[in-house]
């Protein structure tokens, strides 16, 4: 926790800001069943949550340079040379109309319309573990256009409503741009279904596999199909077609608590893309409990890309789920009260960092076991962190 505060100490101007924000830090991490703004003054020992408040509503600092970071920091303990972006959102449910963007919405979160706030979000995850890198709030289009509401959360003028993809693309652009190297990036059907966020990955040679929705288009020699067409046809044995995806395959998308999770597979070549050494394909995975339920990825991959490979990559989203499960159980990530935008970014960027924080120590815990299994010393700190790992109940 030394090393976070030092890290991100510069983006707070005045000294007792910087240990304000390592405290909420520790109080994210601590067992206060929730962590709003009175439980964490409680853990801190403050008689009011007025220093906490002021932290994430009037203070002077840039959740966006934190943010920075964060990013710095995963890519520092978790990156590899199998890492992969993951794109999804979460909802945050909310009483009332206050919260900004808060509206009566679709949130997987609660499986049905609630009203709640969205926030769109990136993760990475490699063989290391996984944690958020950025964070974006959706804002409505009837938020965007009313000026009072507007005013009254604090949202910026040059912020205006951008859809979901948009804001997977600003991110995308944003961790590309820093020098994030991934294999691959990976999203579910909101994100795969715009074509536009594909092209802006293609032209930078970024390969994906992207989750599609029955009722996109994909191109395959000079017509354009919908996806529904597409799978009622591969699931009435279409011989044509399975022959041109070189027939099912059962392949793990990764191992599961119950080991692997083996699906059958199949590949069908789509329209090449401008791009010189990579090749798009429409994958499709199949239950072997309920086959008649099928769901497809649209893929941009270099050429000679497995089946096999494309089904592991395909089968990492789930990683992004245990974050936002872990992130909300362990930190307090959906445990806000703020109402204003700023008070959004800067409470969930101190939540992410948090979390990363949790996912490092979990990744140096897997080198010190792994060392201990070939021999070797054990590294300085090792007993301190396995009392903090037993403490959070960390594996």
């Amino acid at each position: 926790m030394d090393a976070v505060s030092e890290r991100i100490a510069p983006r707070f101007a005045r000294s007792e800001l910087r240990e304000r924000a390592r405290s909420y830090l520790l109080g994210l991490l601590s067992g206060a069943e929730r962590k709003n703004s009175w439980q964490l003054a409680e853990v801190a020992g403050d008689a009011t949550p007025y220093g906490f408040q002021h932290l994430l509503g009037r203070a002077n600092w840039d959740a966006d340079l934190v943010r920075d970071d964060l990013r710095e920091y995963v890519l520092e303990h978790l990156g590899d040379d199998e890492g992969v972006l993951i794109v999804d959102e979460t909802g945050f449910i909310k009483k009332g109309e206050m919260s900004v963007g808060v509206k009566r919405q679709y949130t997987g979160t609660a499986g049905k319309t609630e009203n709640c706030q969205v926030g769109v979000f990136l993760c990475y995850a490699s063989r290391r573990g996984q944690a958020f890198i950025d964070r974006e709030l959706y804002l409505p289009e009837e938020w965007a256009e009313d000026k009072q509401r507007r005013k009254r959360a604090g949202v910026p003028e040059e912020v205006g409503m951008r859809t979901k993809p948009e804001l997977a693309k600003e991110m995308l652009e944003r961790a590309l741009g820093a020098g994030v190297e991934a294999g691959w990036v990976v999203a579910d059907s909101v994100y795969g279904d715009s074509r536009r966020l594909g092209m802006f990955l293609e032209e930078r040679e970024q390969p994906y596999v992207l989750a599609l929705s029955g009722k996109a288009h994909v191109w395959a020699g000079f017509y354009q199909h919908r996806l529904s067409t597409v799978l009622e046809s591969l699931q009435q044995g279409d011989p044509g077609l399975e022959e041109a995806g070189g027939g099912w395959k059962r392949l793990s998308a990764g191992d599961g608590s119950k080991g692997p999770r083996l699906y059958d597979w199949l590949r069908l070549p789509l329209n090449p893309p401008m791009q010189e050494g990579f090749e798009r394909w429409l994958l499709v995975r199949r239950s072997i409990e309920d086959p008649e339920e099928p769901s497809a990825y649209t893929v941009f991959a270099p050429k000679g890309t497995p089946l096999e490979k494309l089904a592991k990559v395909a089968g990492m989203r789930w990683r992004v789920e245990i974050g936002f499960e872990e992130a909300k159980g362990e930190v307090g990530l959906s445990h806000y009260e703020v109402r204003s935008w700023h008070g959004w970014y800067r409470h969930i960027t101190l939540t992410l960092f948090a979390h990363a924080f949790l996912a490092v120590i979990r990744a140096k815990g897997i080198d010190i076991e792994s060392s201990q299994e070939k021999g070797a010393p054990k590294p300085e700190g090792t007993d301190s962190l396995l009392a903090f790992k037993r403490k959070r109940g960390l594996s």
